[in-house]
């Protein structure tokens, strides 16, 4: 598969892995899931098998049969099918890797080896450039989350000169409370067109309440203006 004609940009949303009671993985509801995704939320990009979906705690097996699924359910309805294919063994990693290519996956993203460490940017870059290779025609992501995996490489460092290593590095997926190394990223970076996905939801709510904040303080001022709006219709108190 050739690289996407656009940039993966707006909302990706990081999919759960539906289960039965039984704890078996229940396909048959995956395709109302994308329809609720595309019809509902107004979302056509997803990342598939990362955190959110329990990736890692999925057999081998499992992954490729939830991967499958969300590609075939998306066709023709989503944009872009982002598969983690991260694990703690090189050669799984590259499976998934190259099973993402041969079931028509958008793209892939790989989170670090978490139980024997990468101690510096050069080996976490190595063990990355094995995986991307598997899937050469695929656009690669890095998957940055340091509470989990305990690598506290800085992603700004990381994405350092990272291009001459992995040619069909797009971006990563930044999973972090240092904004300072996300910044800059995003600042050091603007000539490469890299995507950027923020993964922190508890800093996405705090800037919804800012949102909300200089919406309710128009809405105070409009009020007091023309006197159209009874503040009891604009006051929330939560938020003082």
């Amino acid at each position: 598969m050739a690289f996407p004609k656009k940039k993966l940009q707006g909302l990706v949303a990081a999919t759960i892995t539906p289960m039965t009671e039984n704890g078996e993985i229940n396909f048959s509801v995956i395709g109302q899931y994308v329809d609720y995704l595309v019809k509902e939320q107004g979302v056509k990009n997803i990342f598939v098998n990362g955190t959110t979906g329990e990736g890692l705690s999925l057999s081998i097996s499992e992954r490729r049969q939830v991967a499958e699924e969300w590609v075939t359910k998306g066709k023709n309805k989503l944009d872009q099918v982002i598969i983690h294919v991260g694990a703690l063994s090189l050669k799984e990693s590259q499976e998934l890797a190259q099973h993402a290519a041969e079931i028509g996956a958008d793209g892939i993203a790989v989170i670090a080896p978490f139980f024997f460490k990468p101690w510096t940017k050069d080996i976490l870059i190595n063990f990355l450039k094995e995986v991307a290779a598997a899937a050469p025609a695929l656009p690669f992501y890095y998957y940055h989350i340091p509470a989990l995996t305990g690598v506290k490489i800085r992603a700004e460092e990381l994405l350092d000169g990272i291009l001459d290593k992995i040619p069909t590095f797009q971006g990563l997926k930044f999973s972090d409370t240092d904004l300072l190394d996300f910044g800059q990223c995003v600042d050091q970076n603007r000539q490469q067109q890299f995507a950027f996905l923020f993964g922190v939801d508890e800093f996405c709510i705090q800037r919804f309440i800012n949102f909300v904040v200089k919406l309710e303080n128009s809405k105070l001022k409009v009020s007091k203006n023309q006197r159209a709006l009874p503040l009891g219709t604009t006051n929330f108190p939560f938020l003082h």
